[in-house]
């Protein structure tokens, strides 16, 4: 199945080998052990900002790349070739979920004390919007912020924060007035007094990634470290929902190509009923369909970031995208897991741990149900 696409250009594929490489060498061979432990180890993440990963979209002067969306997706997508969901969504949180807020709304001061810490994998991120009470309704969240002079106080609880346990640097959205859209976005750092986490949760998949509920009580931080303009983080959540479903997308999309190359490959030599697996019509006949969606909803996904760097208003084609590749991950990898008979069932094989890996991308981010109701508002 081959990866190019027709926005791309020659830096991509330098991208995508290099990414390649580092997931062949710093990825593949340990992470069994990184499922055990629950976490991404930080010198593996050190290194990939020391090579320039986690800067690819942020400006030069705190050392990133400058990059479009779609050098971002490349790079999300390339990410995904691992079988290992837990270590991906580690980084893209860091990456696409979290830092984008200190990269779109910070100012000056905040991005040279933090952004080229970010960009050098020196800290690690998490973003904190989703309650015990609400997940993909944002404007239901009921973690505070009152203004105390030169500090603003916080408290709340977040819950579910993809890095949560393991981070050095949460982008926090709380209410900061009685309207339902009246929040802002606050930079709060691990060690905050008052800050703490709760419990670290345990997960059906994304076994490698550490997910916390987050307590907040009488959090004073500096009256500097509110992120952006008060009272307008519900829009700008709202914005960098599109980054991170893009994201999201292309995850889904490194699963469906995985699961069909592991499954071609092993329907090609079990041997069942006289022959091999291959022989029979269904099983080629169903993953030459799946193939199929894969590359048109790969298209799609590649077109809704060009129109990103076109400046195009894209919140109904990526609700449609979202929507679209996180069901379309279940199908393919659930059939694939069924033509691997009891095999994959079984523990520590990649296509266990693939449809282990993908039940989520129908839920985190944007459950199907609120994109497709995203979509039909705009028609």
């Amino acid at each position: 199945m081959s990866n190019t696409s027709i926005y791309d250009n020659p830096d991509h594929e330098l991208l995508r080998d290099q990414i390649a490489k580092f997931i062949a060498r710093e990825v593949e061979p340990h992470a069994d052990a990184w499922e055990e432990k629950g976490m991404v180890p930080r010198d593996v993440l050190r290194r990939m900002g020391q090579a320039g990963l986690f800067g690819l979209m942020y400006e030069e002067q705190y050392g990133g790349a400058q990059g479009d969306a779609l050098t971002n997706l490349v790079f999300a997508e390339a990410l995904s070739q691992s079988t290992f969901a837990g270590f991906i969504i580690t980084v893209l949180v860091h990456t696409d979920m979290a830092s984008p807020h200190l990269h779109h709304a910070g100012n000056a001061q905040q991005k040279e004390k933090y952004l080229k810490k970010v960009i050098a994998g020196e800290l690690i991120t998490a973003v904190g919007i989703t309650e015990p009470g609400a997940g993909s309704d944002v404007a239901g969240i009921r973690t505070s912020a009152k203004r105390e002079g030169d500090q603003w106080v916080l408290n709340g609880t977040k819950m579910f924060i993809t890095n949560g346990v393991h981070a050095d640097l949460y982008f926090v959205a709380a209410k900061t007035g009685s309207g339902k859209r009246d929040m802002s976005m606050f930079i709060v750092e691990k060690g905050t007094p008052g800050f703490t986490v709760g419990r670290a949760l345990k997960k059906t998949g994304w076994l490698s990634s550490d997910t916390a509920e987050l307590i907040f009580d009488n959090v004073r931080i500096p009256a500097g470290n509110l992120l952006g303009e008060e009272g307008k983080g519900f829009y700008s959540v709202m914005k960098n929902f599109q980054t991170e479903r893009i994201a999201l997308a292309a995850m889904a999309v490194g699963h469906c190509q995985q699961a069909l190359k592991l499954t071609l490959d092993y329907v090609r030599q079990r041997q069942a009923f006289g022959g091999v697996l291959w022989e029979q019509q269904t099983i080629r006949q169903r993953l030459s369909m799946l193939d199929a969606k894969t590359r048109a909803a790969r298209q799609f996904m590649y077109h809704c970031a060009w129109r990103v760097t076109q400046g195009h208003d894209i919140v109904q084609d990526v609700s449609m995208l979202k929507a679209l590749t996180g069901e379309l991950v279940n199908e393919v990898v659930q059939t694939c897991q069924q033509f691997h008979g009891g095999m994959g069932y079984i523990r520590e094989t990649a296509i266990e741990r693939l449809w282990r890996d993908a039940r989520v991308l129908a839920i985190g981010g944007g459950a199907t149900e609120v994109m497709l109701e995203e979509v039909a508002k705009r028609y």
